[in-house]
This record gives structure tokens, C-alpha cells and sequence, in this order.
């Protein structure tokens, strides 16, 4: 019963205003902390209040109030593979794939747990299939621009765009371990296709495609990162950083590292990290290192 005593307290706290519409519900793992129960019933409650329409699942949010709770039946007869795959996104996207579970998406799309099964192996199968999904929602020009600079541009950034809108995504595999499904392929083969017909090898052209992946995929794993240090710390950014201080003045008045109190000072206290920004600058000397490559006599 603890699952429905949490959604009832949910609702409670959305009759009395306590949470209005837009506002912010409490993670997963906010719940399970402050009830003192396991994430499986915390995210139960949660998908129960979604089904029911009192909240609705905001990527890199959480879930949000929508308003006042209504009855809506939810329905199992139209479950597919491809219905399975867009709800499990939907809670990767709010939660990260922490909080993903086959009895989650079965709460949420009114099924039983095992009927699942008939459409996906299992969660690792599940995971792949979503990748796959959220790698095809972006593609590239029949036309595509000039150059092998403009093309590996397009592509990097095509790939940030879909790992800002799915920031679970570069969690999914390592390097050594690489993502074989198609719409991944498609970007592999964009930019392999951009970087032919400079008289590179293969092992150059694959290892110069790898370089731009990892990139992406490196800034990107912190977009998921920083939200799950936030939920398990219960600080955010701002708090932490405050948290650090003495710290930071210990190592001030060490003198041991002047150059990182310098720099750090120039920086001035409104600084904030600032991904997006971070990963622009980031791909301009990328590129101009590998264009000593591409065309060294240029």
C-alpha cells in the first residue's frame, strides 16, 4: 500500500497548493528517501499519478504537475514494441536510466510486467532499442555542406543536439564495447563518407571518426552526471559549490597552486560551467587538430 499512500499524499499536496501546476514533483530516489522505500515503489507511485494525468514526465525536469488528478483507464491492447520503446524513453528522458524498469513501463502502459516480453528481450534489449530510436531522430541533408569541416560539424552537433534531448544517451556504451544498431550506423557512415577522398587510411579515417564521437559522448555523459550528483547529494549546483568553499580557501592560502587561484579568480563568482558553450569550444580546436591530418600540407 505504500505506493498508493505516496500518490495519495502527492495529490494531497497539489489539492492543498502546496504544489501548483508546472511545479516540480519529487524524483524517484526523493521519494524512496523520504518514505523509506525502495525505488521500485517510489517510481510506482510515480507512474500511477502519470497514468491518472496529474503529472506528466519533463526531459532533464523530472515530472512536473499538469493539474488536478482525473481517471483515465489506461489501455494494453495497442502495446507494441514501438509503443514500449517511446514510454521507456520518456521515463529515461525525466529520470535517467536508473530509475528504468520493465515494471514501470508496464504501470505505465496498463500491461501486465511479462506481457512485455513478447515484444522486448529485456531491459539491456530494451536500452539498445531506445538508443537506436533516439539516434534516428536526427538526420542529415540529401545535400549535405562543403568539406570535410562543415560535414564533421554537422554531424558533432547533430549528435550534442540528440544527447542534450536524451541525456541518458552516451551512458548507453563505451568505446570498446561500440553500439552496433542502424540509425547509429548512419552517423558513422556520414562522417566516414565526409572524410574520403583525402588519402587517408582506414585505420586514420576510423580512428578520426571515433575521436568525434568520443568527444560528443565525453561532454555529454555530464549532462546525465551532474542531475544524478544532484539527487543523491540533494544539493544542486549552486549549494555545492558553496559547499566547497573552505576547501577552496585551504588551497588559496596553501600557495601550493597559484596559477589555479588565479585562474580560478578570473573566473569571479557568477561563474557558471555552461556545457553548451563548453562543448562549441571545445569542437573548434578538435577540428583544427584534425585538419593537420586531414591536410597536412594545407
Amino acid at each position: 500500500m505504500k505506493a498508493e499512500n505516496i500518490a495519495a499524499d502527492i495529490k494531497r499536496r497539489i489539492a492543498q497548493g502546496m504544489l501548483k501546476p508546472g511545479d516540480r514533483v519529487p524524483s524517484t530516489r526523493g521519494l524512496a528517501r523520504e518514505w523509506d522505500v525502495a525505488l521500485a515503489t517510489a517510481a510506482k507511485a510515480l507512474t500511477t499519478l502519470a497514468q491518472e494525468g496529474v503529472i506528466t514526465a519533463e526531459p532533464r525536469v523530472g515530472y512536473t504537475v499538469v493539474g488536478p488528478a482525473r481517471d483515465r483507464t489506461p489501455t494494453p491492447s495497442d502495446l507494441t514494441r514501438e509503443r514500449i520503446v517511446r514510454v521507456a524513453i520518456e521515463i529515461a528522458d525525466a529520470e535517467g536510466l536508473a530509475a528504468l524498469s520493465m515494471r514501470g513501463i508496464a504501470s505505465r502502459t496498463g500491461a501486465a510486467t511479462m506481457s512485455l516480453y513478447r515484444h522486448v528481450a529485456g531491459k539491456e534489449d530494451l536500452v539498445v532499442l531506445m538508443a537506436d530510436a533516439a539516434y534516428g531522430e536526427a538526420g542529415y541533408p540529401a545535400d549535405p555542406p562543403d568539406g570535410w569541416r562543415a560535414r564533421l560539424e554537422l554531424s558533432a552537433r547533430s549528435m550534442w543536439a540528440l544527447c542534450r534531448r536524451h541525456p541518458w544517451l552516451p551512458h548507453v556504451t563505451a568505446l570498446t564495447r561500440p553500439l552496433v544498431v542502424p540509425n547509429l550506423m548512419r552517423h558513422a557512415e556520414f562522417v566516414l563518407a565526409a572524410l574520403d577522398g583525402y588519402g587517408l587510411d582506414a585505420l586514420t579515417r576510423h580512428n578520426l571518426h571515433v575521436l568525434l564521437y568520443n568527444y560528443v559522448q565525453g561532454v555529454a555523459v555530464h549532462l546525465e552526471r551532474g542531475t544524478q550528483q544532484q539527487e543523491a547529494s540533494g544539493l544542486d549546483e549552486e549549494k555545492w559549490m558553496d559547499a566547497q568553499g573552505p576547501g577552496l580557501a585551504a588551497i588559496a592560502a596553501s600557495g601550493a597552486y597559484p596559477h589555479f587561484v588565479a585562474v580560478t579568480a578570473g573566473l569571479g563568482e557568477d561563474y557558471d560551467m555552461d556545457l553548451d558553450a563548453f562543448f562549441e569550444f571545445g569542437l573548434t580546436p578538435l577540428l583544427d587538430g584534425m585538419a593537420r591530418v586531414i591536410e597536412p600540407s594545407t
